[in-house]
């Protein structure tokens, strides 16, 4: 069930009202939304369902702070996002990811792709080169990571992601650049590490 912007003025004052079953259909509602965001911002260490759950929380204590000026949908996604990027601050940063700490699966795909030749890994690497991508979102910064994420991997547009974000498009735009340059870098810095081996 999806919440129209009328509906969503009218639930947020029945929240307000302590009206319960107003608060089981917004839930409702949200669910698959939130569920989206967690999962594509997620700390690798943190579990999905408290995250959400936090997230849950946050919507209906802060209900009197929506006013229907904004979509709600967009409300939400707001209050999902900076709960994800708190959690990504929380985390404990690593700055650099070395070639010792990859698994052999991860290698092997991180060779493929440096090689020069055409990458061949096919689905029985898939897995591996998601948890090689994951680990190497780690070393940006949690808004770079978001940002990087929402643009290359969710394909939402740099408006998008601003609006999402409250930034300026310009602002985007330039975190996104840093970001690539700063994965490419490390990319070819593990690269290095490859031919050394």
């Amino acid at each position: 069930m999806e919440i129209s912007e009328l509906d969503a003025v009218s639930l947020a004052e029945a929240l307000r009202a302590g009206d319960e079953k107003a608060a089981t259909l917004v839930l409702e509602a949200i669910y698959p939304l939130v569920l989206r965001i967690v999962r594509n911002h997620l700390p690798r260490r943190m579990e999905e369902e408290d995250l959400i759950q936090d997230v849950l929380l946050k919507v209906l204590t802060r209900i009197d702070q929506y006013r229907g000026v904004a979509p709600f949908h967009h409300w939400v996604s707001r209050i999902a996002l900076s709960t994800c990027l708190d959690a990504l601050r929380k985390e404990k940063r690593r700055p650099e990811l070395r070639w010792s700490e990859l698994t052999q699966d991860e290698k092997v795909v991180l060779e493929e792709l440096v090689s020069p030749r055409e990458y061949e890994g096919g689905p029985a690497h898939l897995a591996a080169a998601r948890e090689l991508a994951e680990r190497l979102l780690e070393a940006l910064s949690p808004q770079d990571r978001i940002i990087v994420r929402m643009m290359d991997m969710e394909g939402a547009s740099t408006a998008e992601v601003a609006a999402l974000l409250g930034w300026g498009i310009s602002k985007v735009k330039v975190r996104a650049s840093r970001a690539r340059k700063k994965l490419r870098a490390l990319l070819v810095k593990l690269g290095e590490e490859v031919d050394t081996q």
